[in-house]
């Protein structure tokens, strides 16, 4: 069996390349080598995290009443 020693990593970080820029029509942000995002952090759509668990009775009448 073999170990390496805390803190030295093997492999090395994913990059997507140079000199990228937002996707957005007119944005100029230029974007980090190791950002897999195409869009910058303004013009990225918004992402919601997944819930765990079970609604309330109550939470459910309010989600159902916004999104009908």
């Amino acid at each position: 069996m073999r170990a390496t020693s805390a803190g030295r990593a093997r492999r090395r970080p994913k990059t997507y390349g140079d000199q990228r820029v937002c996707a957005d029509k007119g944005c100029q942000t230029r974007l980090s080598r190791y950002n897999r995002e195409t869009f910058c952090f303004r013009h990225a759509p918004a992402k919601y995290r997944r819930m765990r668990g079970e609604f309330t009775a109550e939470y459910a009448a309010k989600y159902t009443a916004k999104h009908s």
